[in-house]
Order: structure tokens, then C-alpha cells, then sequence
């Protein structure tokens, strides 16, 4: 069963904001740049998907390479869709980032970027960011410029063609929208995982951030048939129409996935996918009209229940 850490937010006039995060580089464990090094109790991924899950960001996207199966191992329970960058030995960071934004340009209206080196921001920061209305902004604290980076999907077309020097960086600078500066009082946006001891003087003010209501959701008759697993598997057929291709981007065997929808169906009493055999790549798997109301309906049911959570928590607590 998925552990849903994240807590519901609305975007101001409801925007969409998915997250990216970039794992692919080659770091060997143990080391700064490992992304399940540990700081406090819990890995740097893993707090970084926390922070993104803490502000309402959905659906967030974890682009991996080396060390791929660890990390999707480590977080197959967080309702995050992973992304692998096959090449990654011979790749920059900025073809990672190629990989999440074009999966990400037509599913959301806005986008949260950052390495996975830079674990500490936090939900406040990321708050101030979605809601800001700008098309593209970093955060800087006392004065200096840091992680993460907002970019609106309208300017995506522009960095996915850029081929100039700089990556990301000069992609950036290359569009005619001007990149606007937020400051923010949070250090956690400057300090990557080169500087362990000051990431390590963050950690009792970040966790306090991070503090959160633990929802699951589920639907269930004798045992349960539906949770956030089932709902991303649903997810990902309507836009992959492949158990196959969705099974690998939520660390999900193929043979468990059917095992999901042949109970859900049972469930539910009615088709929810359909079946197309044949053709060279061995046939597609649809939604059926039914299961797309299903999960319209699923993902209006769990926001309304998120955002009550959400405020019984303030009011509380």
C-alpha cells in the first residue's frame, strides 16, 4: 500500500505545479553525492520528495540512472513516477531534465526543478514559488541564488530545443522571459550535500516543516481493491495505454499489475480497461469509459479528503 505522505494544497487559481527531481548521476554509495545518504533518519530523495509532497506538488518525477533500481526500490511506496535516463554515463544533468519536462509539458501548468544534491528548501519556500504567478523564478537567500527552480510549461518548447553551452543554466538565460529573483527566508536553498555540517545544523528546523498528517486511502469490501498504487497504475495506462511502459515508471511488476486490475474489475463489477491484442508491439490496454470516470471521480474524492485533512491539521495542531 502506497504511504501517502503528501498534504493536499490548492495552487493559487488552480494550478497544476508537478516537481522533477534528478537522481541519474553516477554516485557511488556512501558518498556526498549519493541520493540515499542519509541526513537525520531519512535519505536526502526521500526528503525531497516529503518537501515537494508537504506543498501540494503533484505529480512528481524522479529521473534516475545509476543506482536506478535501489532508488526506485527505496521509494516505491511514495506515489512517485519514475524516469530512467538509460544513458546517463554520458549524459549532463540538463538531458535528465530533458527526460522529466518532456514528460511533464502537457500534464501540468507549471514545474518544480531541482538536483537531488540540494535536499533542504522548504514547503513554505515552495509555497511562495507556485503561487507567485511567475513564469520562471529561483529563490535566493540574502541575496544568493538557489535551488529549486520554477518553470512554467509555456517556455518548455524553448529549453527542449536549446543546444547552446551551459545546460540548463544557459537554456535558462537564453529565453526572452527574464528569470525573476524571490527572496526567501530559508538557507536550506544554497546548501548542497557538499556541506554536510551545515545541511546537518538545518535539520531540526526543516523537520519541524516537514511535520505532517499520514493519510492512506484506500477503497475496500472484504480486503482492500483500490489505493494510491492502483490510482497511479490507472494514471499512467491513460497515458502510456501499456501495462508494460506504466508498470516501469512505478516500480511495479507487470504480472502484479494485472493481478490489481482483475480485482479491482471484480470489485467493481464492470470492465475497467480494455484489452487490444495483436499488432508487432503485442496490442495496447485502454481505459474504458467507465474506468475513466472511476478515476476522475477517485481524484476528486482524495483532494476533497487531503484538503479537509489539511485543515483539521492547522486547526488543530
Amino acid at each position: 500500500m502506497y504511504g501517502e505522505r503528501g498534504i493536499y494544497m490548492i495552487n493559487q487559481d488552480n494550478i497544476k505545479t508537478g516537481g522533477i527531481i534528478v537522481a541519474a548521476g553516477k554516485a557511488p554509495k556512501r558518498t556526498k553525492s549519493d541520493p540515499l545518504l542519509k541526513i537525520g533518519s531519512i535519505t536526502v530523495i526521500k526528503r525531497i520528495v516529503l518537501t515537494l509532497q508537504r506543498a501540494g506538488i503533484s505529480p512528481i518525477v524522479v529521473i534516475t540512472g545509476y543506482s536506478a533500481e535501489d532508488i526506485e526500490y527505496h521509494l516505491s511506496d511514495y506515489g512517485v513516477i519514475f524516469l530512467r535516463n538509460e544513458d546517463y554515463e554520458n549524459s549532463e544533468m540538463f538531458d535528465s531534465a530533458k527526460i522529466g519536462f518532456e514528460f511533464l509539458e502537457d500534464k501540468c501548468d507549471q514545474i518544480i526543478f531541482t538536483p537531488v544534491n540540494v535536499p533542504m528548501f522548504t514547503p513554505n519556500t515552495l509555497i511562495k514559488m507556485i503561487t507567485s504567478g511567475a513564469p520562471l523564478l529561483a529563490p535566493s537567500y540574502k541575496g544568493k541564488v538557489g535551488h529549486p527552480l520554477l518553470i512554467s510549461t509555456e517556455l518548455l518548447p524553448s529549453i527542449l530545443t536549446y543546444k547552446g553551452p551551459d545546460g540548463l543554466r544557459g537554456a535558462v538565460k537564453n529565453l526572452e522571459t527574464p528569470r525573476k529573483l524571490m527572496e526567501v527566508e530559508d538557507e536550506g536553498i544554497i546548501h548542497d550535500t557538499d556541506d554536510m555540517d551545515r545541511l546537518d545544523s538545518l535539520l531540526k528546523e526543516h523537520n519541524e516543516h516537514i511535520l505532517h498528517p499520514f493519510l492512506r486511502i484506500s477503497i475496500e469490501k472484504e480486503s482492500m481493491f483500490f489505493n494510491s498504487r492502483t490510482k497511479l497504475l490507472l494514471m499512467l495506462l491513460k497515458e502510456t495505454h501499456s501495462v508494460r511502459n506504466a508498470c516501469k515508471h512505478i516500480a511495479l511488476s507487470t504480472s502484479k499489475a494485472w493481478s490489481m486490475l482483475n480485482k479491482l474489475e471484480e470489485e467493481l463489477g464492470y470492465a475497467v480497461v480494455e484489452r487490444i491484442h495483436g499488432g508487432s508491439k503485442g496490442g495496447n490496454t485502454y481505459l474504458t469509459k467507465e474506468g475513466l470516470e472511476f478515476l476522475d471521480k477517485y481524484l476528486e474524492f482524495e483532494q476533497n479528503v487531503r484538503k479537509y485533512a489539511e485543515e483539521e491539521f492547522k486547526r488543530l495542531f
